[in-house]
């Protein structure tokens, strides 16, 4: 799976045309988690340096549906990047057009960094329009992506620019494939998958496709629920779906044939509904009596998890312990996101509801990798080829 990156590629002199993932959140025109952006930065700066090199970035934000909205506009990013950078960050008004050619144009041997804007501003865009591909890569003489975000999207900028141009990976996208597709690839033993998440339907594949590589799965989030009626345990008013009790009876019959250790949680924090105001209260077995909501994980599966978690040499984390967005219930979360960050294994923690809960208890500086990807990373995961991926060379 190894791509070449930047370091492979000779850049002097050249316009460089890299799609980024600046797809920030803004409340009242302003950005107010710049994370997208920094993690940007090292590829930049990379470019920048480059003698005669300049640079053209393009990027999406929000979903417009191919027309032009000024509410989802990248010029609060092309004012956060000026200020990171030190050096003006000119914005074009389309990414496409006589416009955009001539700002392109003006940026030769200067040195010069240019927007575009809002790719998704265009239809063409999410539909990997040809024609909308070429002229995104006239706009360059080589194509860099580091956008690991988008690149289980075959859209122009990620994949059907790089038919035009030659294509290689940024800094962070040659990351996430080293630390995710090294997991997949050659895992050392023993390799701790922790899955978690609400639904079975949206992690079944990810857990099929770790079932040939890992030698644990612990099993936890409103999932494991699921799992657990399926063994025969009372889960109460619990979430579950019906239609995936045989899907996951299978797997779990699958894991024991195969040797891979399944743990699920054996005592949990319940509450009498799904309101965040609600007592948390806790079961000491594995049974839920009929009138709870199982909520979060108890602390014998904390205990359970972590002596799992400190014998890792490899381990992938996707998806929270329980509902740690309400106070009540985070404990289950934050002790495994600690256990995590304490081992002494190789740490990748990947999918939006995970990243979100290692930077709320400011543990991210602690993992090895944690991934920029949402729906990429659960895809990377999968088994899929990723088309952002596969289209570098």
């Amino acid at each position: 799976m190894a791509k070449k990156t930047v370091r492979d590629i000779d850049l002097r002199n050249k316009r460089v045309l890299c799609r980024v993932d600046f797809n920030v959140p803004l409340k009242d025109g302003k950005i107010t988690d710049d994370t997208r952006i920094r993690a940007a930065l090292p590829t930049i700066e990379y470019i920048m340096e480059q003698q005669g090199s300049s640079l053209i970035l393009m990027s999406h934000l929000g979903r417009p549906k191919g027309k032009v909205n000024p509410d989802l506009s990248l010029k609060p990013v092309a004012v956060r990047l000026t200020e990171l950078l030190g050096r003006e960050v000119k914005i074009a008004p389309d990414c496409i057009g006589e416009k955009a050619e001539s700002m392109a144009a003006e940026l030769s041997g200067a040195g010069g960094v240019l927007l575009l804007e809002n790719l998704r501003f265009h239809k063409a865009e999410t539909d990997n329009d040809s024609e909308f591909a070429r002229n995104l890569a006239s706009l360059g003489d080589v194509y860099v992506n580091d956008a690991f975000g988008t690149a289980h999207r075959a859209h122009a900028s990620t994949e059907g620019v790089a038919h035009h141009l030659p294509g290689v990976a940024g800094f962070l996208m040659e990351k996430e494939i080293r630390f995710i597709g090294g997991l997949l690839e050659h895992p050392e033993k023993p390799f701790v998958a922790i899955i978690g998440g609400a639904k079975v339907s949206t992690k079944i594949a990810v857990l099929e496709s770790l079932l040939s590589r890992a030698t644990e799965l612990l099993i936890a989030g409103g999932m494991a629920y699921t799992f657990l009626k399926v063994r025969g345990t009372r889960i109460g008013n619990s979430l579950v779906e019906e239609d995936f009790l045989t899907t996951a009876g299978s797997l779990l019959e699958k894991a024991e044939s195969m040797g891979v250790n399944v743990l699920l949680p054996v005592d949990h924090l319940v509450g009498s509904s799904f309101a965040e105001n609600i007592e948390a209260r806790a079961v000491d077995d594995v049974n839920i009596p009929d009138d709870s909501i199982g909520m979060d994980i108890g602390p014998r599966t904390i205990d359970l998890f972590k002596s799992a978690i400190s014998k890792a040499r490899n381990l992938i984390w996707n998806g929270p312990m329980g509902v740690f967005e309400f106070s009540a219930f985070d404990r289950g979360t934050l002790e495994i996101a600690r256990s995590v960050a304490e081992c002494q294994g190789i740490t990748v923690v990947g999918g939006g509801d995970s990243v979100a809960a290692v930077n709320k208890f400011n543990l991210a500086a602690k993992i090895d990798h944690v991934s920029t990807g949402g729906g990429a990373s659960l895809e990377f995961l999968e088994g899929k080829e990723l088309p952002g991926i596969a289209a570098l060379s």
